[in-house]
């Protein structure tokens, strides 16, 4: 009766460890969730602010190409 009664306590406390580790770690996964839907929410670019950044960006390749144009014309007249 008394091995019955070890065997017991010890699964009860084998489970009550179990579930309270895997009860935490559900609590913390689900936390770390809405953090990140919090955290996306929150730095989610607004069509506002990145249309600067692409008519710049745009401005800047045209220039590039023009400057291209000409040094490809110059190298080309240099090399007759």
């Amino acid at each position: 009766m008394n091995f019955l009664t070890i065997e017991l306590l010890l699964a009860l406390g084998t489970g009550l460890a179990l579930g309270w580790v895997a009860g935490d770690e559900t609590r913390r996964r689900k936390n770390a969730e809405q953090q990140l839907v919090d955290l996306r929410q929150k730095h989610q670019p607004t069509p506002l602010e990145t249309q600067p950044v692409l008519r710049i960006l745009n401005q800047q390749r045209g220039m590039l190409n023009d400057i291209h144009k000409r040094v490809l014309a110059v190298s080309k007249y240099l090399g007759k």
